[in-house]
């Protein structure tokens, strides 16, 4: 090697080594999150299951890989379609209604997918409002006339998609607004139509914005137990309930869970191979937002019937719906206990999202900086944590956490002579955990698009100009990621105001929360009573929607 070569070697050997406390750090929080998801796999191989899976085999088994494929196809064909299209129209377009829509599109999040589910079962049942006024208006008895069962596979697909598109919906807008209008003015001066920039343009570049939408509705689908259960459509997830809670066997429903991720790992796999070694990032300095090319009439109308249909189906029916039992009927006990379940339910989603975004920009970017595989798996391994059902988490945390709590509590009596009792357990931070390993993958996915979308070349000239990693990440990444932050914080708030079989796991004694409530009374068929707690966390979960949205389009223009 000449004297040269060994120069040029020299920093770089130096910043090989440079990350190694910031990657150490990073591993021990993807061990710490991991944990309950490892926990999963480690009773893949456990014996003493036969009956259970012989059972399962003979009976069900097959209708679980069955319909879990159908679901998976159908929803993620749905959501990008939706998503992308309702993305592309606000984006680019000038229509009437569109700066309403901008903001508006994201409401569904607000509604848990089993309230949907009721809400939707009590409007189109045979009973219901809608078969009801069509026998009287026609005339038409039972048997007369076929009507779509929503408590079928098609309804629970249905459901997912027009409350989870705006997974998709808000990365894509993100990376369309991010584009700007640099690259497409270029493309028009090439010869291409609004269509041909769109195919061969911006949806190219929006990909991994778009795929991580995509995945992350998709691990909500696979992970959703009351709205299958309720629909009666049997997939993976009420097959680990139905092992656990009917059949009292944990590890066949371990092993059901590790036959879960594997559905996610295949998803995720199939993704990024199909990438190749294509990179999008973003390198045009002229980034101004898109002026909105002006539509015409017949046009503007078709886009706001576009945008409007998916918004209608996923927020406005089913709260009108609920506002109207609330309004009627509702919950006979409705008073102080709400204000405290809003509060129980905004304290561990706020939290909860705070420390998600935080753990997952520390995990991509010692990812980014140390470009190592066993990096990158590692935050893999945590992204998985979205696919597993909450109650699944909830035990994986249960039994490790119990045992630290019960180690503490005998030392605290040894060395004091009084016993705490359950410091960990007793509290909210045992819950906060959960949440913590189960949607940390959500904030994780959306801030590594966020990174892929700034370029290396950025991190050289940070450190050309003398800015460490810390520095580096403070001055230039992080005001470039602060719509991909908010993004992710929002995603992870209300995923966490809707999250429920953790929650009634993993809650403290006399600590329920809205969706609890909710479900309790929704499941024994009490749905007036029900509204209330459900309207409410509807209500709780539009403000930060809306807020974080517009904040998100303030900060892109």
């Amino acid at each position: 090697m000449t004297a040269t070569a060994a120069v040029i070697a020299q920093p770089a050997a130096r910043h090989i080594r440079r990350p190694g406390a910031l990657v150490i750090a990073a591993l021990l929080v993807a061990a710490l999150v991991a944990a309950p998801i490892l926990s999963v796999w480690t009773n893949i191989f456990t014996g003493g299951t036969g009956d259970t899976w012989r059972h399962l085999a003979s009976t069900v088994l097959p209708e679980y890989v069955a319909n879990t494929l159908w679901l998976c196809l159908g929803v993620g064909i749905g959501v990008i379609v939706v998503g992308v299209s309702t993305a592309w129209l606000v984006t680019m377009h000038d229509f009437p209604g569109r700066r309403l829509f901008q903001w508006a599109l994201v409401l569904p999040l607000a509604v848990p997918a089993y309230v949907m589910a009721y809400t939707y079962t009590d409007l189109l049942q045979f009973v219901g409002p809608l078969q009801t006024w069509l026998r009287e208006t026609f005339g038409w008895s039972k048997g007369d006339y076929w009507f779509p069962d929503v408590r079928s596979l098609g309804g629970a697909v249905a459901m997912f998609i027009f409350v989870l598109y705006p997974y998709v919906y808000l990365l894509a807008r993100t990376a369309f607004l991010e584009r700007g209008s640099g690259m497409l003015e270029a493309g028009r001066s090439l010869g291409l139509g609004p269509w041909a920039s769109f195919f061969r343009i911006s949806l190219p570049l929006a990909r991994p914005a778009v795929a991580a939408g995509a995945a992350l509705a998709l691990m909500e689908t696979l992970a959703d137990y009351g709205t299958v259960a309720y629909f009666a459509v049997q997939t993976f997830t009420t097959g680990i309930y139905r092992a656990w809670f009917s059949l009292g066997d944990r590890i066949a429903a371990a092993q059901l869970s590790a036959a879960l991720l594997g559905f996610v790992v295949l998803v995720l796999f199939a993704e990024r191979t199909s990438r190749g070694r294509a990179r999008f990032h973003n390198t045009n300095g002229r980034n101004r937002p898109h002026p909105g090319r002006n539509l015409s009439a017949p046009m503007s109308a078709a886009a706001a019937l576009a945008c409007a249909i998916p918004l209608a189906i996923g927020f406005f029916i089913p709260a009108g719906i609920l506002l109207k039992m609330a309004l009627t009927e509702g919950d006979a006990r409705f008073g102080p206990r709400f204000l405290q379940l809003a509060g129980n339910s905004f304290t561990l989603a706020a939290s909860t999202a705070l420390l998600a975004v935080g753990l997952a920009l520390l995990l991509a970017y010692a990812a980014r900086v140390s470009r190592r595989r066993w990096a990158q798996l590692a935050n893999r391994v945590v992204a998985l944590g979205y696919a597993v059902p909450g109650s699944v988490i909830a035990v994986g945390v249960l039994i490790p956490v119990t045992r630290l709590d019960n180690w503490l509590a005998a030392a605290i009596e040894e060395s004091f002579g009084t016993n705490p009792g359950l410091l960990l357990t007793g509290g909210i931070a045992a819950l906060v955990y959960a949440y913590l390993a189960r949607f940390l993958a959500v904030a994780l996915q959306t801030v590594e698009t966020g990174l892929a979308k700034i370029t290396p070349s950025m991190d050289d000239a940070a450190r050309s100009l003398g800015l460490g990693q810390v520095d580096t990440l403070r001055r230039v990444h992080l005001p470039l990621l602060r719509g991909s932050l908010l993004t992710g914080g929002l995603l992870v708030f209300v995923d966490v105001m809707k999250e429920l079989p953790a929650t009634v796991v993993m809650r403290p004694f006399n600590f329920d929360t809205l969706a609890i409530q909710a479900f309790i009374l929704a499941s024994d068929e009490r749905l007036a009573e029900a509204s209330t707690s459900a309207l409410t966390i509807v209500a709780v979960g539009i403000l930060p929607v809306i807020a974080v949205s517009r904040s998100i389009a303030r900060a892109q223009r």
